[in-house]
């Protein structure tokens, strides 16, 4: 019934081109992270990027005190300085290096389109996540132009 009723939900997201929440989410966010690079809107949280010729621009994940507490780690794993640079950083050097929001956001699309998109199924446990972050690092996919190895 779970395959079922994600199937289901997955092929009504494609027939009507849209995203899952969390997609549309994490989308948001790697524009978010565009316009901090690009000093449109204000760093606020300190991100920092460094810039390579091979990789392109990439996000610094802040450090962590892994003598914290567990809730501590919890909250700032889901921090925007860290989920925003990890999204930033799972999608390819293409799209980091856009030079005008359209371009970005043009270009993020087309990436996410070649993405499978499989929301999670409400009461249903998964064994995996939806997730940029966590299909860069649990699957090799073959997406055409893009490519999750960077």
């Amino acid at each position: 019934k779970q395959w079922y009723q994600r199937r289901v939900r997955g092929e009504r997201l494609e027939h009507l081109d849209l995203l899952s929440l969390q997609r549309r989410r994490e989308r948001y966010i790697v524009i978010h992270v565009w316009k901090i690079l690009n000093e449109i809107v204000p760093n606020s949280v300190g991100m920092k990027f460094r810039k390579s010729s091979r990789r392109g621009i990439k996000a610094t994940v802040p450090p962590f005190n892994h003598q914290a507490q567990g809730a501590i780690s919890t909250r700032f794993e889901s921090s925007f300085a860290v989920r925003g640079a990890q999204l930033w950083n799972s999608v390819p050097k293409e799209v980091r290096e856009c030079q005008s929001l359209h371009a970005l956001k043009v270009s993020l699309g087309n990436f996410l389109r070649t993405v499978p998109d499989e929301p999670p199924v409400r009461g249903y446990t998964t064994a995996w996540s939806n997730s940029l972050i966590d299909w860069k690092r649990g699957v090799q996919l073959n997406l055409g132009e893009y490519s999750f190895i960077s």
